[in-house]
C-alpha cells in the first residue's frame, strides 16, 4: 500500500511540474481546449491516496525461529486465512532465535514499505525500540505468542493468561503421574522446568504461575533445580540439556517443558537414555505432530497446546484490520471472519503491572487442547 501511495504522489508532482513548464497559459485539464461547448465545472482534485484494496495490504509475520513445527504450523494457518480474506502474509524469520535477527526483519519491513508486522518476540523488551520505530514509520504493530512491552505494540494475541497456562502445565503432569501410580497430592514429587530462556515473557510467566499453583495445591513437591534449565530454542541443545536433566537427577519424577522446542528435545533425550513414561513423566507445550512419534513409542503420555494455526491467522488478521484504517481499543469486540468475535482486554490480564492504555490491549484465544494417544490423530499441525 505504501509503495502505491508513493507512486501516486510522485505522478501528481510530475504532472504539476510539466503543466508549469509547458509555456501555455491554458489551465491543465483532461478536456481538450478546442471543445468549449463541452466545458463544465472543474472536476474536484483527486485525493492524494485511495483507501487500500485488500490485496494491497501486506503483513510481515515473524516467528521466533523458522523450522520449528509450532511456528511453521502457525504460518500455514496465517497463509491459508489471508488467501481467503484477500490480503498478503509475508513469513520472514531466521532459523536462529535471536533479538538481532528479529530486529533485522522488522527494519527490513520498514524499508520495504510493508503495512504491518505481527511478531512472536524472543525477548520481553529487546524488540521494543524496533517495534516503536516501525510504528513511527506508519506500520501497524501486533504481537502473537510472545509479547513485547505494551507501549511498543497495539495488540497481543495470547494463548491464555499465565494462571490458565501455568495450571494446565502442572495438571497435565498430575494426570500422567497418577497414571503411573504416583499420588501427586501426597507424594514428594521431584520436578524441574525446561524451557527456552528466562527473558521470553510468555514462557517465564507460565513458569512463575505454575510454581505458585504448585505451592498452593501440591506443597510436598520439590523443585530440584530452582534456577530452571534453558535450551535457548535450539533443537540440538534441547536434547543435550534434556539428557543433562535426566542424568543429574536420577530420582526425577516430572519434567515440565513450557516450550515447543524443549519438549521434543526432552522426549528425544529420554528415548536416547532408554527411558519411558513409566520411568519419568514428561509434559509441556508443543504441536501434536512434533510429539506423536514419542507418544507412540511410550515416551510421553500427555501434552498440550492451543490451535497455533488459528493464533497465526488471528494475529495477522488484526494486523490487517489495523492497516485497513480501523482502530483497536480496550473493550472493543471485533468480529473476525470464520473465527468469531474477540474482545480486546487490558494488558493487565497477562501481567498486573503491565502498561495500561486504551490503544494497547490483549486478545485471548478461546481454547486450549490436551493430546494423548487416543486423540492426537484428530489434530494435524
Amino acid at each position: 500500500m505504501k509503495r502505491v501511495l508513493a507512486s501516486v504522489l510522485a505522478m501528481t508532482l510530475l504532472l504539476s511540474l510539466l503543466a508549469g513548464c509547458g509555456g501555455s497559459s491554458a489551465p491543465a485539464s483532461s478536456a481538450p481546449a478546442q471543445q468549449p461547448s463541452e466545458s463544465k465545472a472543474a472536476e474536484p482534485a483527486a485525493p492524494a491516496a485511495e483507501p487500500a484494496e485488500k490485496s494491497d495490504i501486506t503483513v510481515v509475520f515473524v516467528p521466533k525461529l523458522t523450522g520449528n513445527a509450532f511456528f511453521e504450523s502457525a504460518n500455514d494457518g496465517a497463509q491459508a486465512y489471508a488467501a481467503k480474506q484477500g490480503f498478503t502474509v509475508k513469513y520472514d524469520g531466521s532459523p536462529e532465535a535471536s533479538v538481532a535477527n528479529q530486529v533485522t526483519v522488522i527494519n527490513n519491513a520498514i524499508q520495504q514499505g510493508m503495512d504491518a508486522v505481527c511478531v512472536s518476540s524472543v525477548d520481553a523488551t529487546g524488540l521494543d525500540d524496533a517495534m516503536k520505530q516501525a510504528k513511527a514509520a506508519g506500520l501497524q504493530v501486533v504481537t502473537w505468542d510472545s509479547d513485547v512491552s505494551g507501549d511498543a505494540r497495539t495488540v497481543m494475541v495470547s494463548q491464555g493468561t499465565p494462571e490458565i497456562l501455568g495450571e494446565m502445565l502442572v495438571e497435565m503432569g498430575v494426570k500422567s503421574l497418577t497414571s503411573r501410580g504416583k499420588d501427586p497430592a501426597k507424594d514428594a514429587v521431584n520436578y524441574v522446568w525446561h524451557y527456552s530462556q528466562a527473558t521470553v515473557a510468555d514462557q517465564n510467566s507460565w513458569q512463575v504461575a505454575g510454581e505458585e499453583y504448585i505451592r498452593s495445591k501440591y506443597p510436598n513437591w520439590v523443585n530440584v533445580a530452582p534456577n530452571n534449565y534453558y535450551s535457548e530454542q535450539d533443537a540440538e541443545k534441547a536434547i543435550s540439556v534434556g539428557e543433562s536433566i535426566l542424568t543429574a537427577h536420577s530420582d526425577i519424577d516430572l519434567v515440565i517443558c513450557n516450550d515447543s522446542t524443549a519438549l521434543p528435545g526432552q522426549c528425544q533425550a529420554a528415548q536416547n537414555l532408554g527411558l519411558t513414561k513409566d520411568d519419568v513423566t514428561i509434559t509441556g507445550f508443543a504441536s501434536p505432530n512434533s510429539i506423536k512419534d514419542y507418544c507412540r513409542a511410550g515416551v510421553i503420555e500427555r501434552w498440550g497446546l492451543w490451535d497455533c494455526q488459528i493464533q497465526g491467522a488471528l494475529g495477522c488478521y488484526l494486523a490487517y484490520y489495523l492497516a485497513s484504517g480501523n482502530e483497536i481499543k480496550v473493550g472493543d469486540s471485533i468480529d473476525v471472519p470464520e473465527i468469531g468475535t474477540v474482545t480486546v482486554m487490558p494488558n493487565t490480564v497477562l501481567d498486573p503491572g503491565a502498561y495500561v492504555a486504551d490503544d494497547s490491549g490483549v486478545v485471548l484465544l478461546p481454547e486450549r487442547a490436551e493430546f494423548t494417544l487416543e486423540n492426537m490423530d484428530n489434530y494435524n499441525f
